[in-house]
């Protein structure tokens, strides 16, 4: 079945508050957004890593808060915790970053909620007909929500190659043990001849799996989750992943995550996908990025696989190849969006309506 795609086309730099503008006209033409009187409506954001500068800003979220309470919805913004250690790793250190990075009630007008707890163990497990897995761990609140809204900010990823919409709807709102079964194929080695045995990777390792061993980092494969902390912080090339079958498996298990998440609610969600100040990497890195490509504009579906496709297709449109292959060309984002659509996720052929 062809899904609609909407599609609001922007300038290349356009100022946050003219982007807030942008998002608002495209809800109002789409008429995508569909909110029944009191619904508790989930607003998944990512509000960016320490140093990030380039994460969809809290302009833009008070707007889509404003047309869920002109529809009687009860509107949240919510996120998880994350594997790795940082300024998002439990719900205290993360809703005071948010708050940091204006993600407040007077800002935005909705309050924060984490949607796993304090410790990202608060979690449903989901029945799914998957191919990797019969069930799937989401976070609590995500499943008591009526209806759900994802804001995507796309990016290239060092691990699935794109982070988008079922990026962000599959390890953004798994629970803590979601992740860790996503990532759990990847395992690292060190490079011994290339390690200098700086500690970044002892330090950062979220499960404490890395030790000295004869001089070198060691990752002991028993207490390994995958996910992939290590790689990101090692500056002399150290760390190795088998790339091929395993960010398949890690593509493959983050969309069945991500159907879990969406399933018992998909025709009250809404999937907006912002296509602006897009990185070689995800916001999840605690540094100032700077932007790969020109700003294209904002797409809205009721489709997360659409959306995504069409995200691959506009990049690659105006610019020769698309998103995820000038990021991380090695790794091929379509299996993401290709084993969505076969286990009904949603449909590869859309129609993009411009507005």
């Amino acid at each position: 079945m062809t899904a609609k795609v909407f599609f609001l086309s922007v300038k290349d730099g356009l100022a946050v508050e003219e982007q807030a503008i942008a998002i608002k006209e495209l809800i109002e033409k789409s008429g995508i957004l569909k909110i029944s009187n009191n619904d508790f409506v989930a607003i998944k954001i990512h509000v960016g890593e320490k140093k990030n500068t380039t994460h969809i800003k809290p302009e833009l979220i008070r707007e889509i808060v404003s047309k869920v309470k002109e529809q009687g919805g009860q509107p949240f913004l919510t996120e998880t915790s994350t594997l790795y250690k940082g300024e998002r790793e439990n719900a205290v250190k993360h809703l005071m970053h948010a708050h940091r990075h204006g993600f407040t009630i007077e800002n935005v007008g909705a309050p924060f909620i984490m949607a796993d707890g304090l410790t990202g163990n608060s979690e449903y497990e989901v029945k799914i007909d998957g191919q990797l897995h019969e069930t799937v761990k989401v976070a609590r609140e995500v499943m008591t929500a009526d209806a759900l809204i994802a804001v995507s900010h796309p990016t290239g990823h060092i691990a699935a190659g794109l982070g988008a919409c079922i990026k962000n709807l599959g390890m953004g709102l798994a629970s803590r043990m979601g992740k860790m079964r996503q990532h759990s194929a990847m395992l690292p080695e060190v490079l011994s001849d290339k390690c200098r045995i700086c500690q970044k990777c002892v330090k950062w390792c979220p499960q404490e799996a890395i030790i000295e061993k004869d001089g070198k980092a060691y990752i002991m494969a028993e207490k390994c989750i995958g996910c992939g902390e290590c790689l990101a912080v090692c500056r002399f090339d150290a760390v190795s992943y088998d790339w091929g079958a395993e960010s398949g498996y890690m593509q493959r298990s983050m969309a069945e995550h991500a159907y879990g998440s969406i399933k018992d609610k998909k025709d009250k969600c809404v999937f907006i996908n912002v296509l602006i100040n897009m990185t070689k990497d995800c916001d999840c890195f605690s540094v100032k990025q700077e932007k790969m490509i020109e700003d294209i504009g904002i797409l809205a579906s009721q489709d997360p696989v659409a959306v995504d496709m069409a995200t691959l297709d506009l990049t690659a449109k105006a610019h020769g190849h698309n998103l995820a292959e000038m990021a991380y060309k090695h790794h091929d984002a379509m299996i993401q969006i290709d084993h969505a659509a076969e286990i009904g996720m949603g449909s590869k052929q859309y129609e993009l309506v411009e507005v």
